[in-house]
């Protein structure tokens, strides 16, 4: 059982002892931290606080801890209950709050939860701001309202709604084009807030809709992370209903995955690159994702005449790059759709909007679309190190090997080449290195991937 503490939140396994696990009085310590932080850092006695969480077993448990902490600090808290993360960002600055709280630990098991903090544009906090939470926490320095000056809850419940509201007035989002398409599509919302979600905004959409896993009950039927192997009674059923794609999302609606008519996966990657493509197509400029991401993006940019440029991975950091860059659309290979005219924050409801007026305005089926775009294939893998190794002087030995190739050490190092890449990353928490490479095929990608870790082991001396 395990409880992480860091500059975006604080996530954990639920029960245990405390200080080692996501326990009531560690869920109360660092809503506390967060409060207080927010009171010095606006210079408010009252301010403002929307929280929301996901469907799983134990929020309405943190939920309830983590609302009345912040009342007794003097906070209004503004409880849209069964929510998703890209919601409440949206909803921060609707309210003119001054911060935001999700309750989710995204595509963690049903055991995970965790506490993810925004600022006053409903956008994820700098990595100092974090660390000030984290002194906060750690030294117990909280000041909490007397009698008189308590806070107080106040419940907005239809906040999923005024989101898909915001989505469908999006300028590129063609609501009218979508319903003459009449697609059918089967929703996997792994029995959380996307069960709520999705299918409400398909069917405003005029898609008729297959519901697989909607019940927002916290019980996951599957593995939550949305990849190929965790997918088969979404394929299956693709098939058997002869619809026109599946959709998956994780437990907290930031991740998107499509599934063509064949039930094959469209490519979590590639759930950015068709959203691109169709922003681009109509509106010119620039996009980001991270290092880690496929280059298949900056491919299509490219071909729109746009430049992409590469974060270090984190969805802080792809947002820093972004507001630098200018850039128009951009988010995670992970299926992380950013899209600044909505807001800053990877929101699966906009990706499904975007993606689905793309597919009529082509007229085409999934797997045709999928065909359109250049075909890459990545392998993920780690590689384990004692502890006594020197992980940094690693990653420089690895560097300088490969010194005649384009190399970035943003965030560990990649090295570029001419038809494939490999991207380094050290671990914060364990003594390994995460190694991702992408190539023309899964062959070279894993052949790649096989040969950097003989390599890395050969620098180590293991």
């Amino acid at each position: 059982m395990t409880l992480i503490k860091s500059i975006s939140g604080i996530r954990g396994t639920i029960g245990g002892n405390v200080g080692d696990n996501l326990t009531p009085i560690d869920a109360v310590k660092f809503a506390s931290a967060y409060g207080s932080w927010l009171k010095k850092e606006y210079n408010k006695e009252h301010p403002i606080v929307v929280v929301g969480r996901d469907a799983r077993i134990s929020g309405a448990m943190i939920q309830q801890l983590v609302m009345n902490s912040l009342v007794g600090l003097g906070i209004q808290v503004i409880d849209l209950d069964l929510s998703t993360t890209p919601t409440v960002e949206v909803a921060v600055p609707l309210e003119k709050a001054d911060g935001g709280i999700i309750l989710t630990a995204s595509h963690n098991p049903k055991q995970w939860n965790a506490l993810k903090l925004l600022n006053h544009k409903g956008e994820f906090l700098s990595g100092a701001n974090g660390a000030d939470i984290l002194k906060i926490a750690e030294q117990d320095d909280y000041s909490f309202a007397e009698v008189d000056d308590l806070g107080s809850v106040t419940t907005k419940a239809d906040y999923i709604d005024i989101h898909i509201d915001e989505v469908l007035k999006l300028p590129l989002v063609d609501v009218e084009k979508v319903k003459a398409a009449g697609l059918k599509v089967v929703v996997d919302g792994v029995n959380s807030t996307g069960g709520i979600a999705v299918p409400k905004i398909l069917k405003q959409l005029g898609v008729e809709v297959v519901e697989l896993y909607c019940e927002p009950n916290g019980h996951f039927p599957h593995n939550p992370e949305p990849l190929k192997e965790h997918l088969t009674d979404l394929s299956e059923l693709v098939v058997k209903e002869k619809a026109d794609l599946g959709i998956v999302v994780d437990p907290d609606v930031d991740r998107l995955a499509f599934m063509d008519e064949n039930g094959e996966m469209f490519g979590e990657e590639y759930t950015l690159v068709a959203c691109a493509d169709y922003v681009l197509s109509k509106t010119k400029g620039n996009t980001v994702s991270n290092l880690s991401s496929s280059r298949a993006l900056r491919d299509v940019t490219q071909k729109h005449g746009g430049t992409y440029e590469a974060s270090a991975v984190g969805e802080v950091n792809v947002v820093e790059k972004m507001k630098a860059n200018k850039a128009i659309i951009g988010g995670e290979g992970n299926g992380g759709i950013i899209y600044p005219e909505s807001h800053y924050g990877r929101d699966s409801l906009v990706g499904i909007a975007l993606f689905l007026t793309h597919l009529a305005e082509q007229n085409m089926s999934v797997s045709t679309l999928r065909a359109t775009y250049p075909s890459y294939f990545m392998s993920k893998n780690k590689i384990q190190l004692t502890p006594q190794l020197d992980v940094d002087a690693i990653l420089a030995s690895f560097h300088k090997k490969h010194e005649t190739e384009e190399v970035s050490t943003v965030d560990g190092v990649k090295v570029d080449f001419a038809e494939s890449w490999v991207h380094l990353r050290k671990s914060n928490t364990e003594p390994i290195i995460r190694i991702y490479t992408e190539a023309l095929s899964q062959e070279k990608a894993d052949a790649l991937a096989d040969e950097t870790i003989n390599v890395l082991k050969e620098i180590a001396g293991i």
